[in-house]
């Protein structure tokens, strides 16, 4: 009954309010390419000093919610991901935008990302201190071999060859690999030039290869028609009974798979995305038609990148470990406020950790209502004119780019992505792995090299922790069917 009282004060005027203006903003922010949820709670963050704790968390969190949803809306329409999150909504989502189908792309990844906010909720609610404590055991050789797993599923994202697949990751993982050692400190592959020191930021590298090859592309084609789409009411996007019936499973299977995922600190809602695609891919009746407009995969992508939001905020709040890079700046408004996250947080603040936990829960509610009553003027944004879209879109490019770092090289690294985007893509290397080993990198290095100085140089752990073995023993044997898979369709082509 207490922490029901300690909820109640979320619905004074003035945290309502905030969490509506969060909920808005996040949704705004996360559908426009170039712009994150990161920066505009990296950007709001000073705005929360003179306000209260409370009023400053649920605001923040609101945010968090809204922006992570709202990445599906420009991945769908325009195929390019409002956030890192979504880049697995392009797959599905957009080829079924050209099919005419936007509204109900748009409906179904809106109910699988509220169906994934509740069940991450419940988990966040019943299960924090016990979850916690299970993800704060996964030591380095752990996260390593989950980090090996999610890169052997590259191979099942990728559009036909394994062999692409692989390399369109290890080219990710080599952009990632300039800037300071992780373990020496030192220097490495800058080449003489001071900008590569600092390494090369995600959001520049993400937007220029998703967003501004995509630009550019559709420039080839500026008085191309837009494709037609009907008016779109609110009953179009909310799903039928029998869709619930036929989707339901899946909705549950990848939200769980984004809320356990979402609670190993630094993995992140971009390999939840991942991990839930492929397995519904692996275990779909129609895997043929995944990366084709499959709404298998619109559902695992959204219900697992919108359930890693309430897994994140688990390690968050009990430990003071952040589940991903909004976490950590929602750990910053926490050192801002003097709030010390774990054990202390929950005797000394409880009104708190109850706002943070009904925060999460209302604003999922405010993203689903939001979202469904706007469709039909989002999916109108597929047929505003190149000539006046892709300008705009070029200018939230410019302008968000710039406004991570106030760097203008941050802008050219951009623009200098974009046209390697059009080259990987004439080369038929796909996007997706290449994205995906760039955010991986950085967390395998870091993990294994912390491992092997713990155990003297040794990778014996990684086979003989129980935990770590059976990651790797995932990975294995995943690797060995997608291998088994292709050499069974080589042998059939070339019989035909």
């Amino acid at each position: 009954m207490e922490w029901v009282g300690y909820s109640l004060a979320l619905f004074a005027p003035t945290p309502l309010l905030l969490m509506l203006v969060g909920t808005t903003l996040g949704i705004v922010v996360g559908a426009i390419p170039g712009l994150s949820g990161t920066m505009l709670i990296s950007l709001t963050l000073p705005l929360t000093f003179a306000m209260s704790p409370l009023n400053a968390i649920v605001l923040l969190i609101a945010m968090y919610v809204g922006a992570i949803s709202g990445g599906l809306i420009s991945a769908t329409l325009l195929r390019m991901p409002g956030t890192p999150s979504s880049i697995m909504t392009t797959f599905d989502g957009y080829p079924m935008a050209q099919q005419g189908k936007a509204a109900r792309a748009l409906g179904l990844g809106i109910v699988a990302s509220f169906v994934g906010g509740l069940l991450s909720w419940v988990v966040l609610v019943l299960l924090t201190r016990p979850l916690a404590d299970l993800a704060a055991g996964f030591g380095p050789f752990e996260k390593f071999s989950l980090v090996m797993m999610a890169l052997v599923l590259i191979a099942a994202v990728s559009e036909g060859s394994l062999l692409r697949g692989l390399i369109a990751g290890l080219l990710g993982m080599l952009v990632a690999m300039p800037g300071v050692d992780p373990a020496l400190g030192g220097l490495r592959l800058t080449f003489g030039f001071n900008f590569l020191d600092a390494g090369l930021d995600l959001a520049p590298v993400l937007i220029g290869v998703f967003a501004v090859s995509q630009i550019i592309r559709d420039s080839s084609d500026i008085e191309g028609q837009p494709p037609q789409i009907h008016d779109i009411g609110t009953r179009d996007v909310l799903l039928p009974w029998r869709d619930w019936k036929r989707h339901g499973g899946n909705m549950l299977q990848s939200s769980a798979i984004g809320t356990w995922i979402g609670i190993l600190p630094g993995i992140g809602a971009n390999i939840a995305s991942v991990v839930a695609y492929t397995f519904a891919r692996r275990v779909s009746k129609e895997p043929e038609k995944f990366g084709k407009g499959s709404e298998e995969g619109i559902i695992a992508s959204e219900a697992a990148n919108n359930a890693s939001v309430g897994g994140a905020l688990v390690p968050l709040i009990a430990m003071g470990i952040p589940g991903s890079v909004i976490d950590a700046v929602l750990l910053g408004a926490f050192a801002m406020h003097a709030l010390t996250p774990g054990t202390l947080l929950f005797q000394n603040n409880p009104d708190l950790v109850a706002a943070m936990m009904g925060s999460a829960l209302i604003a999922n509610f405010m993203m689903f209502v939001l979202m469904v009553l706007t469709a039909r003027y989002i999916a109108k944004l597929c047929a505003v004119p190149r000539a006046f879209l892709l300008p705009l879109i070029m200018f939230f490019c410019v302008v968000g780019t710039f406004a991570l770092r106030g760097n203008m090289l941050d802008v050219w690294v951009m623009l200098g992505f974009g046209l390697v985007g059009l080259a990987l893509e004439a080369c038929r290397i796909p996007l997706g792995p290449f994205v995906i080993g760039l955010v991986l990198a950085p967390i395998a290095e870091i993990n294994l090299r912390s491992g092997l100085m713990i155990s003297a140089g040794s990778i014996e752990p990684l086979f003989t922790r129980p935990i770590s073995a059976v990651f790797m023993f995932v990975a294995i044997v995943l690797l060995a069917w997608q291998l088994r898979e292709e050499l069974i369709v080589s042998r059939q082509t070339r019989r035909v």
